[in-house]
């Protein structure tokens, strides 16, 4: 996997929206979109949004405090990258997870065409310029795109396994 490309459509190998992912057989990608009409409370609506996502894909509630872990780690990335297009972007248009076996892609679209790029590193003390750090750090993998429609703007997207499988799925059989 790729982490912190921000290369326009580069995809990571393993994504569940690349031309390897439309190939293989397996379960089927669950996909929810919201559509943003303005920035102001998009934050909250998107992880309301998430939140709720995440408790009908089995990610909530967690079975392990490592669950609970990755689950807080979604609602944060979900955050920053939504935040990102608010101060960057003149807000989100769209919000889409899509989820796969355990493996929860985020996109994140916007109509600004300029991708985001690391700032020279700050002190962790002061507020302000961590997001992609965020990313990097919290993410299995990040990076941007052309969006699909050929649209103004770009797509922001992330990567996120959970941890452990819900209790209901048994190993080797779904």
């Amino acid at each position: 996997m790729m982490r912190g490309d921000a290369e326009a459509g580069r995809n990571s190998p393993e994504g569940l929206a690349g031309p390897r992912a439309q190939a293989q057989e397996g379960p089927p990608v669950q996909v929810r979109r919201l559509v943003l009409h303005r920035p102001d409370g998009a934050v909250t609506r998107c992880r309301d949004f998430t939140v709720a996502a995440l408790a009908d894909w089995g990610w909530t509630p967690a079975v392990t405090p490592e669950d609970r872990e990755r689950a807080d780690d979604v609602l944060l990335l979900v955050s920053e990258v939504v935040t990102n297009a608010c101060l960057h972007a003149d807000g989100p248009e769209e919000l889409v997870l899509r989820h796969s076996d355990g493996l929860l892609r985020v996109e994140v679209s916007d109509a600004n065409p300029v991708h985001p790029r690391a700032r020279t590193p700050r002190s962790p003390a002061l507020p302000g310029g961590h997001g992609l750090m965020v990313l990097d750090r919290l993410a299995g993998a990040w990076g941007t795109a052309a969006k699909a429609d050929g649209g103004p703007g770009k797509v922001v997207w992330l990567e996120v396994g959970r941890p452990s499988r819900p209790p209901w799925v048994r190993p080797g059989g779904e």
